[in-house]
C-alpha cells in the first residue's frame, strides 16, 4: 500500500484499541499514534506541575510549552519518555478530565491532524473518526462489554503492581464511559461510516484479522 491513508479506531476505555492498533500498524508498516496516551501525558504534566485546570491562563501557558511526540513506540513528553508513568488508574481519570477541556483538545488535535496529513497512520481514541480525522479512509468502532473491559484492565494493573479490586476497575470503566459519552465536546460515539467490531469473547488475533479485513 503505497498511497497515504488514515485508519481511525474509536471505542470505549479498555476495548483493546491500543493493542489492536499497534498490531495492525506493524502489519501494515505504518505509524501508530496513541491519542489516549497524549491526553494521559497532558494529565501527567498537569499533576506534576500542580496546574489548576480551572485556571485558563495557567493551563494555556502550560500547553504552549508542551511538546508531545512518538518515536519508535515511545511517547515523549517534553523530551522525557513517559510510557509507564502515564499508565495508571489515576492518569486514566486525569486523561478523561483533560479531554473535556477545549484548550487541551484543540492543542492535541492540531498535532494529530498534522501527523495524519504527512504520512499513513493509524490512530485510536474517542473521537478520531467523528472529529480528528473525519475524512479517514478507514474507520473502526471497537467495543466490548463493560465487564470484559474491566477484567482486561484489572489484570493489566495487577501485573504492574497496583493494589486495586475488580469492582473498583469496573466502576472506573463505567464512570469513564459516562464521562466520554455525555461530554459536550465531541462525545464518544460511533461514526456513521464506521464498522463496529465487538471484541467480547474474541482473542487478539481474531480482532486483528477482523480489522485488517476492513482495510482492503
Amino acid at each position: 500500500m503505497n498511497e497515504v491513508f488514515r485508519v481511525a479506531i474509536d471505542g470505549p476505555s479498555g476495548a483493546g484499541k491500543s493493542t489492536i492498533a499497534k498490531a495492525v500498524a506493524k502489519k501494515l508498516g505504518i505509524d501508530y499514534i496513541d491519542t489516549g496516551a497524549m491526553y494521559r501525558a497532558v494529565g501527567y504534566k498537569v499533576k506534576q506541575e500542580g496546574v489548576d485546570v480551572e485556571d485558563t491562563a495557567a493551563l494555556q501557558a502550560m500547553l504552549d510549552s508542551t511538546d508531545i511526540d512518538f518515536v519508535k513506540g515511545d511517547i515523549i513528553l517534553d523530551g522525557q519518555i513517559v510510557n509507564d508513568v502515564i499508565r495508571t488508574s489515576e492518569m486514566s481519570q486525569m486523561a478523561s478530565k483533560c479531554s473535556a477541556i477545549p484548550a487541551v483538545r484543540e492543542k492535541l488535535v492540531e498535532i494529530q491532524r498534522g501527523m495524519g496529513s504527512r504520512k499513513s497512520v493509524i490512530m485510536d481514541g474517542r473521537d478520531i473518526g467523528t472529529n480528528v480525522l473525519k475524512d479517514a479512509e478507514y474507520k473502526i468502532f471497537l467495543t466490548a462489554s463493560a465487564e470484559e473491559r474491566a477484567q482486561r484492565r484489572h489484570k493489566e494493573l495487577l501485573e504492574k503492581g497496583e493494589a486495586i479490586t475488580f469492582e473498583e476497575v469496573l466502576r472506573d470503566i463505567e464512570q469513564r464511559d459516562h464521562n466520554d459519552m455525555t461530554r459536550k465536546l465531541n462525545p464518544l460515539r460511533k461514526a456513521d461510516d464506521a464498522v463496529e467490531v465487538d471484541t467480547t469473547g474474541l482473542g487478539i488475533d481474531q480482532v486483528i484479522e477482523a480489522v485488517l479485513k476492513e482495510i482492503k
